[in-house]
């Protein structure tokens, strides 16, 4: 089932092959010109060299072809060349039909599905989850929900920050809290399974207290990096910290990403690649490609046609240590080797400030010839920052918990809320608060582009007006109460026509949906499907405003108009769902 380009394409340039030239030059776009059109194909200016003719000749030639094909209502040239194409209410109507009907609403599959390995989240152990982490998570999980519509076959994973100079922290803490804890013996030797030493509440409290004693006394910095590297030796008491450090965070990581509604396939870390660093290591110094510097082991990756410059990046530090560099490597070549896994693309949805990190990384992995570089891409986005323009915080200074962000978007949904059935509990009440409110976070942030920063206004993004995610859901809510309405009437939806102006633009737009998915996929972009969802609502809105619906008295017309908001709610839905946002049945 194709969308109405790609339709048109295919007769175009049929039409060109008929005059002796290239079906290339019929491909199809929608119009810059709508009021004067429908789509265009500017074919013939580019063909006119081919043909050694005038570009309005060649398009003369091609209106003379289509000009009694069914499909159009009129076909027209315009310019020095320009064609123009206004389609015919019956193929309008035929379409709406095959998007209701389609199971993708009108989506196509990608042509080549590729087995991509989808990297986002990446929060800390230890650490809350902050305002920072929204838009990996966000981003990400939709990229997982279009890729996997259109045909990719996807494996996610938040890829915790579980191997760094925190767990120092937090194990000498605790060790100067509990020293009497078995885990701090040298010869700890695990009998039975053990409850966790500490809770998530533990963790954010010993780690910010750590870090403060660290950044104020070098020698308490010392002994942290100290037990990162007992840690990173196989100590079994420590080993077995860093496990219980990680169940207890992991627990409370999951409650912040379900309340948004982002999932991962993986709850991999830093730490599970721990085994294969030497073997990473080694692969860089058989190939020749390390050298020393300043005690550190090193690999250049400048190139002679940069026009910047590349630092090299650090294998193994002066202290005999890794980074996330050397960690990131690792776990590319986990990927890769992994005969479960084994991506044909790896991509990292991490904050733009990170690209440097990333084109190292890349760099390196394709010299020892483990992964293409092509095939690894860093997906960037901006910061979500305050009024004042900069990353965003609180009142206090701090960084937003992402959990206090929830309760302010709960806060703010429950404000929002009108509800006029009596009938309605104080637990749908809270449900539906819930779905406005991660619908207000989500929308907000993917309707921007991603490589953009964007000002957090929470009473912005839960109003019902404008472009939010607020207005989608009452614009699908309202459809479902329009139809549940016209069902209990008795009343029908069967065939459709396409009358009004009012009517051919909705169809038009109903048609980009296809378009929307790819161009998001493509770009990694998830506010071109943001874009027409909205397009969708506000068309839809100037119709349900000019024309009676369930209270039609002409019954095809009834029919019509009905069949043609059930095709729009299924859109609807079908593209909330690949943001992440669920659409209640009222609201």
């Amino acid at each position: 089932m194709l969308e109405l380009t790609s339709r048109l394409s295919a007769v175009c340039g049929d039409a060109f092959r008929q005059v002796g030239l290239d079906p290339k030059w019929g491909e199809v776009r929608p119009s810059d010109r709508p009021e004067l059109a429908d789509f265009q194909c500017n074919g013939a200016l580019g063909a006119a060299k081919e043909a050694k003719k005038k570009p309005r000749a060649i398009a003369s030639e091609i209106e003379s072809v289509l000009r009694d094909s069914p499909i159009f209502e009129t076909v027209s040239v315009a310019g020095p060349g320009f064609l123009n194409f206004r389609m015919s209410s019956e193929t309008l109507a035929e379409r709406v039909c095959q998007l209701r009907n389609s199971q993708m609403c009108g989506a196509t599959p990608v042509e080549n599905p590729e087995k991509i390995f989808l990297d986002f989240g990446g929060p800390n152990v230890a650490k809350p989850m902050h305002v920072g982490h929204l838009r990996s998570a966000v981003i990400g999980d939709t990229l997982q929900r279009l890729f996997r519509f259109l045909g990719d076959e996807v494996i996610s994973d938040t890829h915790l920050g579980d191997w760094g100079l925190q767990m120092g922290h937090l194990i000498t803490e605790l060790k100067e809290e509990k020293p009497n804890l078995p885990f701090f013996d040298e010869n700890y030797v695990e009998t039975s399974p053990s409850e966790s030493p500490v809770t998530i509440e533990d963790l954010g409290r010993l780690y910010p207290q750590a870090s403060k004693k660290a950044q104020a006394d070098s020698k308490r910095m010392d002994e942290s990096q100290k037990a990162v590297a007992v840690l990173q030796s196989g100590h079994p008491g420590y080993r077995k910290l860093l496990k219980h450090f990680i169940d207890v965070s992991v627990a409370a990581l999951k409650k912040d990403y379900a309340f948004l509604n982002v999932s991962f396939d993986l709850w991999k870390g830093e730490s599970d690649v721990n085994h294969l660093i030497s073997a990473i290591t080694g692969i860089f110094k058989q190939k020749g490609l390390t050298e020393t510097d300043a005690g550190a082991v090193i690999v250049r990756l400048q190139k002679e046609d940069d026009l910047k410059e590349i630092p090299p990046l650090i294998l193994i530090n002066s202290r005999g240590g890794t980074g996330y560099q050397t960690t990131d490597l690792a776990t590319i070549y986990d990927r890769v080797s992994n005969e479960t896994f084994k991506p044909e693309r790896i991509i990292y949805v991490v904050d733009q400030r990170q690209a440097l990190h990333f084109e190292q990384v890349f760099r390196a992995i394709e010299l020892v010839g483990l992964f293409k570089e092509e095939c690894l891409e860093h997906v960037g986005f901006g910061t979500v920052n305050g009024k004042d323009g900069k990353p965003f915080k609180t009142r206090e200074g701090s960084v937003l918990k992402l959990a206090d962000l929830e309760s302010m978007a709960l806060a703010e949904a429950r404000k929002r809320m009108t509800v006029t059935d009596k009938d309605m509990s104080e637990t749908e009440k809270e449900n539906i608060a819930r779905y406005i409110s991660v619908a207000a976070l989500r929308f907000a942030d993917l309707r921007n582009v991603r490589t953009s920063n964007y000002v957090f206004d929470i009473e912005k993004f839960t109003s019902f007006e404008g472009k939010t995610g607020p207005y989608l859901l009452y614009a699908a809510v309202r459809i479902k109460s329009l139809l549940r309405r016209a069902k209990s009437r008795g009343y029908e939806i069967g065939e459709l026509s396409i009358e009004s102006k009012i009517e051919r633009n909705l169809a038009l737009v109903l048609d980009g949906f296809s378009r929307a998915c790819h161009s998001a996929r493509s770009k990694r972009n998830p506010h071109i499907l943001c874009e027409h969802l909205y397009h969708l609502a506000q068309s839809f809105s100037a119709f349900y405003g000019a024309h009676p619906i369930a209270t039609e008295n002409n019954i095809e017309r009834r029919i019509s108009r009905l069949t043609v908001c059930d095709a729009v709610l299924k859109q609807l839905v079908c593209g909330l769902d690949l943001l992440g946002i669920e659409v209640p049945e009222r609201m």
